[in-house]
């Protein structure tokens, strides 16, 4: 037996926030849980919505980024991303974020998918982009903490690193399988 939409539904009773940044704002919600139970510290991390950018060049190479994580202590194999900045629609910040950190530009653009990231903690969206026939036109223009190698590699050698696991981005794992899976031989 499954439960209704109505059984499963929390309600906030209060909010309280605890940090407000430019990228990250931190709130603790008492949440009423059905059945009568209340949570007093439901820890929730507001984020701007993210964009990634699967980017497939003129020659039919995939743009791929090698950039430091701190958070992980790790340099991570990733495909260009970033953070949307107020007013911009999705498709508006993966363009813009590509050309800032690639260079590259063009192309014919689609939504690949939008998921959230970790809806149990945060409430932001990520909407992954493919991006094909994209060409270099100008320089990266990169944020002064920015810090990334650009490079590009074949298909067939950004999926042998994604079966090998050289991808530990999540938000961008999850593009990199459907793109695949959409485009199989």
């Amino acid at each position: 037996m499954t439960k209704s939409d109505n059984e499963l539904v929390c309600r906030t009773i209060s909010s309280k926030y605890l940090m407000r940044r430019p990228w990250m704002t931190v709130r603790c919600d008492s949440v009423a849980i059905p059945g009568g139970k209340v949570n007093p510290e439901y820890y929730v991390l507001e984020y701007p919505g993210w964009i990634n950018v699967i980017a497939i060049d003129e020659s039919g190479n995939m743009l791929l980024e090698r950039q430091w994580r701190q958070a992980a202590g790790i340099i991570s194999t990733e495909i260009p991303a970033g953070v949307m900045e107020k007013g911009e629609t999705p498709l508006q910040a993966a363009q813009r974020e590509l050309l800032e950190e690639t260079g590259y530009t063009g192309g014919e653009w689609s939504e690949l998918l939008t998921l959230y990231p970790n809806p149990g903690l945060m409430n932001n969206k990520c909407h992954c982009f493919l991006a094909r026939g994209v060409r270099r036109t100008d320089s990266q223009h990169l944020d002064e903490t920015e810090c990334l190698e650009v490079f590009t590699a074949t298909q067939e050698e950004v999926f042998r690193l994604l079966c090998e696991g050289a991808f530990m981005q999540a938000m961008m794992v999850a593009p990199l399988w459907k793109y695949f899976y959409k485009n199989r031989k």
